[in-house]
């Protein structure tokens, strides 16, 4: 039996609110989850590869910073933090932050810890997860996501 992959609803940067992955059905879903800020530089470099990669013109590529839910207070004051510190649309339109339960949702995914970021490929029509790894992309994990592309694709 797929995985799905959980329905979760944030708000982007640009104070956009979107479902993950409901909202993303035009292209397969790369989901790049982080639960803590020091993981920013890992996701990072993996965003950076997938756009080297040029899978950013073959799929929609977000970022999900996922904190425990909190006060409206801290989490009006959190983002506005990111969007300062943020200035490019694009990457403020890809990075979408949910403040729900953490455990809850690393228990839906089968995560562990939140001691690593953990990247997904979400099929856009069936929402299953098609890929999953944890930490960096290699370039094993290229040629997959785009093996499992063109499987799709044909």
């Amino acid at each position: 039996m797929s995985e799905l992959f959980p329905s979760v609803t944030g708000r982007n940067l640009n104070k956009e609110t979107l479902t993950i992955p409901d909202d993303y059905g035009e292209k397969n879903l790369l989901v790049i989850v982080a639960f803590q800020q020091w993981q920013q530089g890992i996701v990072d470099d993996a965003i950076t590869i997938l756009e080297e990669n040029k899978l950013d013109r073959t799929h929609s590529i977000i970022e999900i910073p996922v904190i425990q839910r909190s006060t409206r207070f801290r989490q009006i004051r959190l983002d506005t933090l990111m969007r300062a510190v943020i200035r490019d649309r694009h990457i403020r339109q890809r990075t979408v932050t949910v403040y729900i339960d953490k455990q809850a949702f690393r228990e839906k995914l089968g995560i562990a810890n939140d001691k690593s970021i953990h990247w997904f490929l979400i099929d856009h029509v069936s929402k299953t997860i098609l890929l999953r790894g944890v930490d960096t992309i290699s370039p094993e994990n290229i040629t997959q996501i785009i093996s499992h592309s063109s499987k799709i694709d044909v």
